[in-house]
């Protein structure tokens, strides 16, 4: 009965979403009527509620709001686009696939990804048109690692909530998810165009410039403003290999996600020599960017907590059990399930981690878990998908040549970054 409940309850969402009900009130609407239907009472409801909101917002909520005012800043300051013409002049044109590729990885760091995309999609139609380069040929290096840092790593929405959820360290997700981001984003980002997109040669003179780049930030400020919050969680992880002492406590200091983007705020905003109003206003913007997906967190978090309290989770995890699954591969089949029918990679995930929850047990890896729902996430993009309707209008394509481009990259980050997964689960 309680699995009929849950696959009700699915079916609702899935329909008040596409009939374009705000996620938000659709998952907080869903959330008190499967509780109901699962038999707890209304004050257990509201009691399941208010626990997942203030459960999922206390581990995720200041890591969003820093990430989202340092992307700001990097993108108001021109830092994002500082790597691309550092890169392209690195690289050369001969191999101007990798220099986006790797602007794409830094940028998508402290950028989400659609700020990602339309700071950068200007400098890949300027890089295109000088180069004489297909557009997806250069697009793709830009777009697939945009989604994979999405789909993988703090501190993106979708990680960090499921971070908070599993209980996972947010400093070793972080490796983990550059172990299997890095080669994620070779293969769908220069492999995958290069089978797909023709080409011709391409001419060594030309070069890339911008048009202001004497107003944009240095290199060396630019790195720093975008690579700081990932350097300092990824020191401080280090630190838990050290014996007691006070080294090991600054370490320890530095692997707390919200104290680490906090320091790299205070270093951007003194590298750039920002204005206490100019902060502010960077302030207010970057929240602005990242409230509604606040929300969506939050609700998320409702309905995942009555998905725990009513033990549907239980119950789901006594039947997998003649599937003979492992959990890591079950959480991003059901997190793919959601992708699809949902089309929001956070909304999934967050949806799917209240279903695995129970299987959190000994010998299971919660950071494991964190990259499996994530990669599960990112599965089978299609129209109800917003980033599906951006790549079709910027690149001008049809609704063939999207499913045949970014559709397919979008499942093949998922399904090789279940394998990634995996991988790391029986070496680690």
């Amino acid at each position: 009965m309680q699995l009929l409940i849950l696959l009700a309850s699915i079916i609702l969402l899935v329909f008040l979403i596409l009939k374009k009900l705000s996620p938000v009130l659709a998952l907080l609407a869903v959330s008190i009527l499967s509780g109901l239907a699962f038999g707890m009472n209304v004050s257990q409801v509201v009691s399941s509620v208010n626990n997942g909101i203030g459960n999922t917002l206390s581990g995720t909520v200041m890591v969003l709001v820093l990430g989202a005012i340092i992307g700001k800043i990097a993108e108001e300051s021109g830092a994002a686009q500082k790597l691309v013409f550092v890169l392209t002049k690195s690289f050369g044109i001969k191999n101007i696939q990798w220099a986006i590729l790797f602007t794409g990885l830094l940028a998508g760091i402290p950028l989400f990804y659609n700020a990602g995309f339309v700071v950068l999609i200007p400098l890949v139609f300027a890089i295109a048109k000088t180069t004489r380069l297909p557009l997806l040929y250069v697009g793709l290096p830009m777009v697939a690692p945009l989604s994979v840092m999405h789909g993988f790593l703090p501190p993106h929405p979708g990680p960090v909530a499921l971070a908070a959820i599993f209980h996972a360290s947010i400093g070793k997700t972080l490796v983990y998810g550059l172990i299997i981001a890095l080669p994620l984003a070779v293969i769908a980002g220069i492999l995958y165009p290069r089978l797909i997109v023709k080409k011709k040669n391409v001419d060594e003179a030309i070069t890339v410039e911008a048009a202001n780049e004497n107003a944009l930030p240095t290199a060396v400020k630019s790195f720093l403003i975008i690579l700081s919050p990932v350097a300092l969680i990824a020191v401080g992880t280090a630190g838990i290999y050290l014996t007691n002492g006070w080294l090991k406590n600054i370490f320890l200091f530095l692997q707390e996600p919200t104290l680490a983007l906090l320091l790299s705020l205070c270093l951007s905003v003194f590298l750039l020599k920002l204005s206490a109003e100019k902060t502010a206003l960077y302030c207010t913007e970057g929240i602005k960017t990242i409230a509604l997906i606040i929300l969506v967190i939050a609700a998320g978090g409702a309905f995942k907590q009555v998905l725990v309290d009513s033990k549907v989770g239980d119950a789901i995890k006594a039947y997998s059990n003649h599937l003979h699954l492992s959990p890591l591969v079950l959480g991003w089949l059901i997190a793919a399930l959601f992708r699809v029918a949902l089309g929001s990679a956070t909304v999934a995930s967050l949806t799917a981690s209240g279903i695995m929850v129970p299987f959190l047990a000994p010998g299971v890896s919660p950071e494991l878990m964190v990259l499996s729902v994530g990669a599960g996430s990112l599965f089978f993009s299609h129209v109800n998908d917003t980033g599906f309707w951006m790549f079709k209008e910027y690149f001008g394509l049809s609704m063939k040549k999207t499913f045949q481009t970014w559709t397919v990259m979008e499942s093949l980050i998922s399904v090789l970054g279940l394998a990634g997964v995996l991988t790391l689960n029986w070496i680690v």
